[in-house]
C-alpha cells in the first residue's frame, strides 16, 4: 500500500497537530508565526541528546 493510499483511507481518523516552540522563555504555537519566522523555524537544525551512563 503506498503513502497516498494509506492516507486516503485513514483521512477519518487524522487530526490537526499544533506544534510548539519555546521562544524567549515561553512556549508559543508555530502558526501563529509570521511568514519570515515560520521560514527561520524549519531552517533550524534539531538535534537529539545522546545519553550516556555515569
Amino acid at each position: 500500500m503506498t503513502n497516498s493510499e494509506l492516507l486516503e483511507k485513514n483521512s477519518q481518523k487524522r487530526t490537526k497537530c499544533i506544534v510548539y516552540t519555546r521562544v524567549m522563555g515561553y512556549h508559543r504555537p508555530v502558526e501563529s508565526f509570521n511568514i519570515g519566522k515560520k521560514g527561520e523555524h524549519k531552517q533550524r537544525v534539531k538535534f537529539t541528546e545522546s545519553k550516556t551512563d555515569l
